[in-house]
């Protein structure tokens, strides 16, 4: 491969985010069907990548491209509470983001960026250079690119150009498919298209594909899966999809001279055994109070129900890791819990939550994670408890009617697979020796590391950060 021989003075960094991506598969089951990732990671340094808590794609790529947690963003999820009533939710768009991210950072030093499919840039922010926002933007009628004018060729080079596969939890497996496929093929003709003819110091795009693959396609794939068939016709659905991707990778580094080359994700993937019905499971053990409640196999979104505030004393929002909120006098509007009770009682909470059993009455290593003990700072309405169910094995159902305190079967469509708390990544320089496989880097770490990268100057307290 040429492109790992060629090295002239002026450096660009290239980003290539695989969400998703799993380093058990990159570096071990598809090893030799990716020569071209495996064939960076051999010249470069490369391994296994913590995620954030959560280990979901927001806030993860905010907090990698920014060097900041959750809790100093602010953002604990897609949706997060906007202040201490009972339904005000609100989706972390790229309005939720007041730090600045590596895109902004190169906008100050007089660099060019080219920007595409990072999540939360919409609505778009201005930089020096080329953006196209990502799968939260609401469609190709909206103002989608910076600048402005820029959607205009977007839409000449890609007119059928696609965000994200939506409803990618669907029984149409073979249509599911062809739309990642699809998505895919417009959205690296917009890269390529833009790498060859834009100004660029710093590009970056990141697929989507490799998520929605893995919840669509896992039990196909994992002889572990309680669902797997063997020699089913999805059975390599998700080897092909990154073989594929591994081509294309191939294709556009053989156009460019010079670059440093970063290949990450943002968390992992596991497969899902099943979902612990939290917001059941706190009304049948008298944390949650209902005036109303729904009937066996009526399935209720927590939304819908009528809650008693005045008796409830803790509730929850599903999800990939459970969000569990409680209702503290002075706090909330109808609170029960006296706030010099909250700690003992959140204890108390904390360790009914870890010893909740699975089907067959074992124990399923759940962790419940306060904010105050994992983030630097804590911003806006955070949630009382973070809860990973089964070591991330089982998501967290907010819905009731299930009969039960588990349940086999989503609540929001067919999905095969939660995500892990390790990514991966593979830094490639051409300028420098790589260290191989290295072990123990946390994905805040990236963003020093591309800063440095791009020569520009680390802000304070970034010292020493980076994957170097």
């Amino acid at each position: 491969m040429a492109w790992f021989l060629r090295h002239k003075k002026k450096k660009r960094v290239l980003v290539l985010g695989l969400d998703c991506a799993d380093p058990s598969l990159v570096f071990d089951q598809f090893h030799g069907d990716l020569p071209v990732l495996n064939g960076l990671a051999g010249q470069g340094t490369y391994g296994k990548l913590e995620s954030s808590i959560p280990c979901i794609t927001v806030p993860a790529w905010a907090s990698m491209l920014s060097g900041h947690d959750p809790g100093e963003l602010g953002v604990y999820g897609f949706r997060n509470r906007q202040d201490y009533s009972y339904s005000q939710m609100i989706t972390a768009d790229s309005r939720s983001i007041r730090v600045k991210r590596v895109w902004d950072y190169a906008t100050e030093a007089g660099l060019d960026s080219i920007v595409i499919g990072v999540p939360q840039t919409y609505p778009v922010k201005p930089l020096q250079g080329h953006l196209v926002s990502s799968f939260l933007t609401p469609g190709i009628e909206s103002a989608f690119t910076y600048p402005a004018v820029f959607k205009q060729e977007v839409l000449s080079v890609t007119p059928d150009y696609h965000f994200d596969v939506k409803d990618f939890r669907t029984e149409d497996k073979q249509c599911l498919l062809q739309r990642i496929y699809d998505m895919t093929e417009v959205q690296l003709k917009l890269l390529k298209h833009c790498l060859q003819t834009k100004p660029w110091d710093f590009a970056m795009y990141v697929n989507i594909g490799t998520d929605r693959i893995h919840h669509g396609f896992w039990r196909y794939h994992d002889p572990n899966h309680r669902l797997y068939e063997p020699g089913n016709p999805y059975q390599n659905a998700i080897r092909d999809y990154y073989k594929m991707l591994d081509e294309q990778i191939g294709d556009i580094l053989e156009t460019l001279d010079d670059v440093t080359v970063l290949v990450v994700s943002d968390h992992g993937v596991k497969r899902m055994d099943g979902g612990i019905c939290v917001n059941e499971w706190l009304w049948r053990n008298g944390w949650l109070s209902l005036n109303t409640v729904p009937e066996t196999g009526k399935i209720t979104a927590f939304e819908k129900l009528d809650v008693d505030w005045s008796r409830t004393r803790a509730w929850a929002s599903g999800g990939y890791y459970g969000r569990i909120f409680m209702n503290i006098e002075s706090r909330e509007a109808q609170g029960m819990i006296p706030p010099a009770a909250y700690e003992s009682v959140r204890t108390e909470l904390a360790e009914a939550l870890q010893s909740i059993p699975g089907p067959d009455g074992q124990a399923l290593q759940t962790i419940a994670y306060r904010p105050q003990e994992i983030y630097k700072a804590v911003n806006n309405v955070a949630p009382d408890l973070l809860v990973y169910f089964g070591d991330l094995h089982w998501r967290s159902v907010g819905s009731l009617g299930h009969g039960q305190h588990y349940t086999l079967e989503n609540d929001t469509g067919p999905d095969d697979a939660n995500h892990g708390q390790y990514g991966m990544f593979i830094l490639y320089d051409p300028a420098q020796r790589g260290k191989g496989y290295v072990e123990g880097h946390q994905l805040q770490a990236i963003a020093p590391t591309l800063l440095q990268k791009l020569g520009i100057r680390l802000p304070e307290g970034w010292k020493g950060k980076g994957i170097i």
